[in-house]
């Protein structure tokens, strides 16, 4: 995407790229999952599939085309979800997308105990302090993990915080769908 900027690191520019393309889409999106494929090896092994996602004439060597997935079923828990995914061995990586309400640490103190998770997240959802982020989570199958986070309130590519352990949960999950 050209407005993606130039980052330190393929994986790092492939989740700017997917939240910059989830972005343009809005917020109130449902989960979205892409497979990350080299860049060099899709032109060369699926030059037909390069063409059809604008690639044939990309100057670089190097870098993460993702490719956004089937949608979530609606309904079915991510984590469970999750453990039904299976990359075929050209699948280098993987990322998602998802929103969700969050806290601030402050307001851990705060949470009453004994919640059902259903009840904790009507309890989040009526918080005065909650914020809207969408999270963009990236794994490669050699364990390397990048995300992004962009909360609601701050929607803009220069707000947009960028690290490999802002999410490790999710992160977890995602690597899990590469084991044997």
């Amino acid at each position: 995407m050209s407005n993606t900027p130039m980052a330190a690191s393929p994986l790092t520019r492939a989740v700017l790229e997917i939240d910059e393309y989830v972005s343009g889409l809005g917020w109130d999106q449902p989960a979205r999952l892409f497979a990350l494929v080299d860049t060099a090896r899709l032109r060369s092994q699926e030059p037909g599939l390069a063409a059809q996602l604008g690639l044939e004439d990309e100057q670089a060597t190097t870098g993460l085309t993702p490719i956004e997935q089937e949608e979530i079923p609606a309904g079915k828990p991510l984590d469970e979800f999750l453990g039904t995914i299976a990359w075929p061995d050209p699948v280098v990586g993987c990322a998602l997308t998802v929103e969700r309400l969050m806290l601030p640490p402050s307001a851990e103190a705060s949470v009453p105990e004994g919640l059902s998770d259903k009840k904790l997240s009507q309890w989040v959802a009526k918080h005065p302090d909650r914020q809207e982020v969408r999270m963009t989570v990236a794994v490669l199958r050699d364990g390397t993990r990048d995300s992004a986070l962009r909360l609601r309130e701050k929607d803009s590519p220069t707000e947009v915080l960028t690290g490999g352990a802002l999410v490790p949960g999710l992160a977890e999950a995602l690597s899990a769908t590469f084991e044997d």
